[in-house]
């Protein structure tokens, strides 16, 4: 596959896993009987790690590079600290901003002729 199906693949599902981060929480707050499931996230994380490692494998752009692995890295300790202590912490939102950029960043580098 090549690494801009990968950077849509992973803007899409950066996306969709910081809208449910966000959107999320006020469901909790309607009587409708869910509760969270921290194995969303991990999912999440999963399809998320395979992404970014095939983009960062194929970009020439270092700092891209640290922003993924950086990004993917904030996202697993968010997630790592919820499976563990039920803790949760800003991290992930802040490393799903971060591989949305980085595959933006990624797509509009490359020349998709």
């Amino acid at each position: 596959m090549k690494s801009k199906n990968f950077d849509l693949l992973g803007i899409s599902a950066a996306s969709l896993g910081l809208i449910h981060c966000l959107v999320f929480p006020l469901l909790l707050i309607l009587p409708l009987s869910i509760s969270h499931n921290a194995y969303i996230d991990l999912a999440f994380l999963i399809v998320g790690a395979v992404v970014v490692y095939r983009v960062a494998g194929q970009t020439g752009l270092k700092w891209v590079k640290y922003l993924l692995w950086g990004s993917i890295t904030l996202i697993a300790v968010s997630v790592l600290l919820d499976l563990l202590y039920h803790m949760h912490t800003p991290l992930i939102y802040i490393g799903a901003a971060g591989l949305i950029s980085g595959h933006i960043i990624n797509f509009k580098h490359h020349k998709h002729g």
